[in-house]
């Protein structure tokens, strides 16, 4: 079981309170296709931490792999959240997943700086409002 945080519990209690916050947070999910592959995992953790701060969220832990004989994967958990991304090297694809609560970051920043690094061809891109109250 996980232990609800006490930042967690006051952040839910304003919620309630301000009716004007309609969900709990935002998840971009996007696919880069023909994008710069990344295969070291210092040059991916550099790339997340800068992604997280472009987006202004708050890294609590991060972890990295690397695959054999190829592909990446890393992510970084946030107070916020997480952004997360995988890579297949062998079909020019990059999955990037970032979600955020309360209003502080902005995974659609996030997004943006991963684009603007990775010069992806093609861009295919959703934006999800998750936990909706009322």
């Amino acid at each position: 079981m996980i232990a609800k945080s006490k930042r967690s519990i006051q952040w839910i209690k304003r919620l309630r309170r301000n009716r004007s916050v309609e969900y709990i947070g935002t998840h971009f999910v996007a696919d880069f296709w023909n994008a710069r592959m990344i295969e070291d995992e210092k040059e991916l953790q550099n790339l997340l931490v800068e992604a997280v701060k472009a987006a202004k969220g708050t890294p609590l832990k991060s972890a990295i792999h690397k695959f054999s004989p190829q592909g990446i994967t890393g992510v970084i958990v946030l107070s916020e959240s997480h952004l997360s991304i995988h890579t297949w090297p062998e079909k020019n694809y990059i999955a990037v997943d970032v979600f955020t609560c309360g209003n502080t970051a902005d995974p659609e920043k996030a997004i943006e700086y991963l684009k603007e690094k990775l010069s992806p061809g093609k861009v295919r891109m959703k934006k999800i409002k998750r936990g909706k109250i009322s």
